[in-house]
Order: C-alpha cells, then structure tokens, then sequence
C-alpha cells in the first residue's frame, strides 16, 4: 500500500522548456478572449478546441511539426464532421463514436503519435455529439474548429522558428508492425468507448458526452497498474477540481474571465501532466467545465459540477473495466493468435 500511494503522490522527473506551457495556454486560450470581446463565446469555445491541436507539436524539426499539426487538425475536423452527422438518428451516435474511435485509435497507434495520442480526436467527437443536429450548422462549426487549428500551426510555427527546432536532429518516422495487438486494442477500447455513450444515453443522464470522454482519458494507462492509478488520480483529483470550479462560478465570472481563466488553467495542466495526473486533473476539472459552455449554455454552474462528477465517476469505472479485460485476461492473445499474421497496415488494404 506504501508503494502504491507513493506511486499516485510521486512527480515525474520531467524536463520541459520552461516557456512551452505559457505558450500552449496563450494558443488554447486567445480565441475563447477573441470570442469573450466580441460576445461569441460559445463559438469561440469550438475554436479553443481545435487549437489544442498544438498539444499535438513534438520534438521534431519544424517541417516534420507543420506536417503532423496539419493532419492532426484535419483529423479534427473530419471527426466533428462524422460525429455531427451520426446525430441526425437518436440511436446512432453509440455506433458512430465506435466506428470514429475505433479509426483513430488505430491510426494513431499504427504511426506512433505521442500522448495525448488519440484523446483529443476523441473529445471532439464526443462535444459534437452533445450538439443537436442542424444541418446547416455543419459548416459552421467544422469551419470554428478549422479556424483553431489552422491559429494553432501558424503559432506553433513561429514558435519552432523562435526555438530554431530546424536546427534539431530529425528524428526517423516509424510505425508499429505489430497490427493484430493494434486492431485487438481498437476493437476493444472503441466497443468500451461507445458502450460507456449508449448506458450514458440509456440512463438518461444531461451531460452524457463526458462518460466516454473520461472512459478514454482511463483507459489511454499503458499498464493495468496505470488505468488503476489514473482511476482514483481522475476521481480523487475531479473532487478537489470541483471545489475549485465552485469557487470560481460563486464569483459569476464574465465571459473574459472564463478566457483568461482557460489560458492560466491550460497553462498549469500542460505543466503537471508530465509530473503528476492527478494534480494535473484538479485543474482539467474546472478548464473541461468551462468548455462544456459550449453545449451546456444556460445551465447553472451548480449542475454542471454536480453532472460532471458523475460523469466523471461512471466513465472511470467503464475505463477501469475495459483495462482490466485489456490487461488482467488472455482473451484478447488468444483472438490475436487466431488472426492471419501481416506486418504492415497497408495489408489490410
């Protein structure tokens, strides 16, 4: 037990630019204070979202950083636009979000995209899902989330050429040749992903988005060990970021506030995620609150705190569940030795 809870409290020896996180609050944060100046916060919101693309920029060189950002905001945007799209039937979105995260999932493993990895294609499908569905609105907020990603590479840009990242070694891309486990752990986490939407839906529960996006947040824990350790950093983290939520709404903050408060809360999340989850949830907690402004206009602070922690709360225990089948039982080796052997994706073509 000592070794467990020093594990959950202990910080990741982690070296970063000490400007990174400063720099990824000011990205994700302008066009929610753009939106907050011009009374259009709520569409604003939508290009705060595509703007985290820039969590996307690795250590590359610059080309390769313009290259992967560019894809990552496309992919964005073609799951915003699938995932709108599937709303026009009630019982349809479970399915789509299964069908999308299966996809993502699989592409992003194939090609090794470094965490965040899937998650954030993940959110968007699952903000766009708690939209209702207006067609002619289509355009619109694919064009918000566009807006925000293409803001995102033109500022990442400017950073790598300030950083000089064109002078790093270029690193070699690679991908992972063992398909079958990849194909398996998609099949998996999607079915999980989108069982955890349609019990969500079942239940009739007012902000059903956020299950499967907590469910995602879990299940993304490498080991058994981590799904379990981020289970009780998201719950235990969750509950102290509500306080802090409370605390900030008890104020009723304008607009203006909400952007600023996104830029600091950005900033501080981008720095402790590499040391500690679940310090670094405390703050996502109240950051994912405001976001939910977006779907969830009019409703008082006090219930969006009060859904979010149950929320929050049903999405861990499916992830816990869905890793736990992953990583505590032989199912998913037997299906793989069961499978035709193939080396590169493009087989399956």
């Amino acid at each position: 037990m000592s070794s467990i809870l020093k594990d959950l409290l202990s910080l990741n020896k982690v070296a970063r630019p000490w400007h990174l996180p400063l720099v990824t609050g000011f990205v994700i944060g302008l066009p929610a204070i753009f939106g907050a100046l011009t009374n259009t916060f709520g569409e604003a919101l939508l290009s705060s979202l595509g703007a985290m693309v820039f969590l996307y920029m690795s250590g590359d060189r610059t080309a390769s950083r313009m290259l992967t950002m560019s894809l990552c905001a496309f992919g964005f945007m073609a799951c915003l636009t699938l995932a709108t799209l599937s709303t026009v039937l009630p019982w349809l979105p479970p399915f789509a979000l299964t069908a999308i995260a299966f996809l993502v999932i699989l592409i992003t493993r194939y090609y090794r995209l470094p965490p965040p990895g899937s998650f954030f294609f993940i959110l968007a499908s699952c903000v766009a899902l708690a939209m209702p569905f207006d067609l002619g609105a289509v355009s619109n907020r694919v064009g918000l989330i566009a807006l925000g990603g293409m803001w995102a590479v033109l500022a990442a840009f400017v950073y790598s050429v300030v950083t000089q990242a064109h002078k790093a070694e270029p690193q070699e891309i690679t991908v992972d040749p063992q398909v079958n486990a990849l194909i398996i752990e998609a099949a998996l986490t999607s079915s999980v992903l989108g069982a955890s939407y349609g019990f969500a839906l079942w239940i009739g529960m007012n902000n059903p988005y956020w299950v499967p996006i907590s469910c995602a947040a879990i299940m993304q824990g490498a080991t058994f060990r981590m799904v379990w350790h981020r289970n009780v950093h998201r719950v235990v983290g969750t509950t102290l970021g509500m306080l802090l939520a409370a605390l900030l709404f008890s104020f009723d903050p304008s607009p203006l506030v909400l952007a600023l408060c996104i830029c600091a809360f950005q900033a501080i999340v981008d720095y402790l995620i590499v040391k500690n989850y679940g310090l670094a949830v405390i703050f996502i907690t109240p950051l994912t609150v405001i976001m939910a402004e977006m779907t969830s206009l009019g409703m008082s602070a006090s219930l969006l705190l009060e859904y979010r922690f149950i929320d929050i709360v049903l999405g861990s225990f499916f992830g816990f569940i869905g890793g736990a089948l992953f990583h505590r039982t032989d199912v998913c080796r037997r299906i793989e030795a069961k499978m035709s052997p193939r080396s590169r994706l493009s087989d399956l073509l």
